[in-house]
């Protein structure tokens, strides 16, 4: 089982693959999606384009485009954008988010947990802003620490900053917050648990899988790692920007 399949089993009951509840979602969205006949959203790391289905959803005029590595994610989103009717209004692209080169460009770029992809927050954000059109902004998630991490949490989730840090290098940047949200304790235990759990679900119902025990070993590594390595100092940051310089 590859990494593109366990995270899809993961986020089964949690398809906003970050730590945000429906509320903040809605909010950051409502906050971010603009509302003119032929916007534009693109979404960098789409996943299971679950942003996007929400965001076309709420805005009848909106048009949408998403970029992901997988190919089961992909097909996953297609699929639900039939079902909610918005599939002539979405358009997905399988392949490095990295390297995609749109036609045109775009009133909101998204990557939300998905800054990875290009090395960190603020490669992220220099991609989004090639991407960008005039007026237009960004909605990013990425991790900060709360509190000075162990060496186990660096090893699991890699440098990050504190939040100070964080908004002072974005801004040097070029970038101005315009709305945020942090993700609460509730959101990033519920976040976790979910993830572990949906992927233990799995496994336990497929019993003669041969994937079975694989999946259940990285549930309980997760699970050890999150309780045991990160869980008291690791943070989660969203972002609306807007370029502080047309």
């Amino acid at each position: 089982m590859d990494r593109q399949q366990i995270s899809l089993l993961a986020h089964a009951d949690h398809p906003i693959a970050a730590p945000l509840d429906d509320d903040s979602v809605r909010r950051l969205l409502a906050r971010a999606v603009p509302d003119h006949d032929g916007a534009r959203v693109l979404d960098l790391g789409c996943g299971g384009g679950e942003w996007l289905l929400r965001a076309l959803t709420r805005h009848p005029r909106l048009v949408a485009e998403g970029v992901d590595l997988s190919g089961s994610a992909l097909d996953r989103a297609r699929a639900a954008a039939a079902r909610l009717g918005v599939a002539d209004r979405l358009t997905l692209h399988r392949q490095d988010a990295a390297r995609f080169s749109p036609a045109h460009r775009f009133d909101l770029v998204l990557c939300v947990g998905s800054t990875h992809a290009f090395g960190g927050l603020a490669a992220t954000l220099a991609a989004a802003r090639e991407h960008l059109a005039p007026g237009g902004r960004v909605l990013v998630g990425d991790g900060f620490w709360e509190r000075d991490p162990s060496a186990e949490a660096v090893e699991l989730l890699g440098a990050l900053d504190d939040l100070p840090t964080t908004l002072e290098r974005v801004a040097a940047d070029g970038w101005t917050p315009v709305d945020g949200h942090i993700s609460t304790r509730a959101e990033l235990d519920a976040y976790e648990w979910s993830w572990t759990g949906a992927l233990a679900t799995w496994a336990l119902d497929h019993p003669g899988d041969p994937d079975r025990a694989q999946a259940l070993a990285t549930a309980t590594d997760h699970r050890d790692g999150w309780l045991r390595g990160y869980r008291d100092c690791f943070g989660f940051l969203c972002l609306v920007l807007r370029p502080t310089d047309a």
